[in-house]
């Protein structure tokens, strides 16, 4: 819609935060919002992510959510930096290793917004398709929530498709540290 908060916004490339620790990235992060997608479609709540640094430079994704009969599923996958200076653009697989080198396994993983305490992170892919709102903890303040909306906002995203991941106290998917 023309006029619409971020339209104009929406004919720019997306951006990617300037630089990422990854070493400070890595760890736990539970998802506070996404955008729907086909991929976790049977994810009804307790979505969380864990990163961990390879010796090879590659990243461990873990990603685990609970279903709507309360299984919880797990998803193993690895990314790779696509933008070394910055580390703010990655590539994420799920797909088998001896499918890695098809192009069309990996997805895009920018960094497009990140708390100075790492604290939140707004992470989207460059077509606007997909996008997360990632926090440190189990729900995340209103203040970290809107500050991370805003750039999502900035950078094009109709931010008003974004679905909120309700998180249960005590869930096998949301282990205390």
């Amino acid at each position: 819609m023309v006029g619409s908060p971020g339209a104009e916004a929406a004919s720019e490339p997306v951006r990617t935060v300037a630089s990422v620790d990854l070493d400070r990235y890595a760890g736990r992060w539970f998802e506070i919002a996404r955008f729907p997608n086909r991929f976790q479609r049977q994810c009804e709540g307790d979505v969380s992510a864990r990163y961990s640094r390879r010796s090879d430079g590659r990243i461990d994704v873990v990603n685990t959510c609970r279903t709507a009969d309360g299984e919880i599923t797990e998803a193993s996958g690895v990314a790779r930096v696509v933008e070394a200076g910055t580390s703010a653009k990655l590539k994420v697989r799920f797909a088998p290793a001896l499918l890695s080198f098809l192009p069309f396994v990996w997805g895009d993983y920018w960094i497009l917004g990140l708390a100075d305490d790492y604290s939140w992170a707004v992470v989207g892919s460059p077509d606007r398709q997909y996008l997360w709102v990632l926090a440190r903890t189990p729900e995340a303040g209103a203040r970290s929530f809107d500050a991370a909306v805003a750039v999502a906002r900035a950078n094009g995203f109709d931010v008003e498709r974004l679905v909120r991941t309700p998180h249960t106290p005590g869930s096998p998917a949301r282990p205390t540290p």
